[in-house]
Formats: C-alpha cells, structure tokens, sequence
C-alpha cells in the first residue's frame, strides 16, 4: 500500500485536524444541519485558528442545539447571555448574535428557495475542483465569493465575508482544494 499524501495543513500532528482533513474537507456534503454547522464553524473560526475551532466543535454542537437551524432561530437574549457564560466555547457576541441571525436567514431562505442547499447552488451549480500544486497557489477567495457574500448579507445573514465564504465552500466540497499530490484530492 503507498503512503497516504496529505496537504500540508493536513499533515499536523494532531488526530482531530488529519480526519477532517481526510473525511470532510473538500467532500460534497449538502445536509441542510451539516451546511448551517460548518457555516458557524467558519463564522466562528474568522480571526482564530482552525484547529482550536475543530476541538470545540462538540461543544459548539452542545449549546447550539445540534446546529437545528429552527433550534437555534429561537434562542433569546437569554440564551445568548447563557452561551457568554460558556468557556467551553468561544464566547464572542457578535460571532453568537450572527449565528442566531443566521438560523433564521436559513429559515427565511428555505422557504423561498426550497433548501439551503439549492440557494448555495445558485453561485456554485457544481463543484469546483481547482489544480492547486502547493498550499500557495490556494485562494483565499473569489469572484463567486464576493458575489455571494454581497447577495448573503442582503437575504439576512450575519459574519459572512468572502474569506468565510471561500472557507465554507471548502469545507462543504462546493471547492475542493486538496492538492494535485493529496491522497484525498479525489475522494468521492
């Protein structure tokens, strides 16, 4: 059997960041639940670090009800002030009041356009599969990027950047970005 060939944000010596990097990152899934979850994972990684999100993501999905996007539409204030007290999380109010905003924008566009997912597919209709041969030819964002993060923040979502956006789609496998020499680059 060869050697399996990670890219290199893949290859730290940390258990947690190699499985997402090898099941997850760069792998179509458009789970309505999963789509809101890494939204916030995203949302809430902007200005820190991946891997701290990733090992609080099991108490990301505790106090925000699974990511049930109705769930979490109806939290209050109350809650909100309950999740400030949480350092199992990361406690920033901006990040927590954009991630309420953003179940109901969810919501509001499941309703009008049938799934989250088939809003997502109006900018990405298939997934893009880039050539990437090293971690510097990797965007950090794009022209659908852009465009998407404008229409996104008139339908009522919170926090998203065309950085975020960019990183989100990565993880959701709307982009794949595994390099040409990654194992995982084609992974089904």
């Amino acid at each position: 059997m060869s050697e399996l060939i990670r890219c290199p944000w893949g290859t730290k010596d940390d258990s947690l960041m190699q499985q997402y990097h090898d099941h997850e990152w760069g792998k179509l899934n458009l789970d309505e639940q999963y789509l809101f979850e890494m939204l916030t994972l995203e949302l809430f990684q902007s200005g820190l670090n991946w891997s701290m999100i990733l090992h609080k993501r099991e108490n990301f999905r505790s106090a925000l009800k699974n990511f049930a996007p109705a769930e979490v539409a109806k939290m209050t204030d109350d809650d909100i002030a309950l999740l400030m007290q949480d350092s199992s999380i990361v406690r920033n109010k901006m990040k927590i009041t954009a991630t309420l905003k953003n179940a109901k924008a969810i919501l509001a566009v499941d309703a009008k356009e049938g799934s989250f997912a088939h809003y997502l597919q109006q900018f990405v209709k298939t997934p893009i599969v880039h050539h990437a041969q090293t971690a510097e030819e990797v965007p950090s964002t794009s022209k659908i990027t852009v465009q998407m993060a404008k229409q996104m923040k008139k339908d009522g979502f919170s926090f998203v950047g065309p950085i975020t956006l960019y990183s989100f789609l990565q993880s959701i496998g709307l982009i794949n970005d595994h390099l040409e020499t990654c194992s995982f680059k084609y992974q089904g």
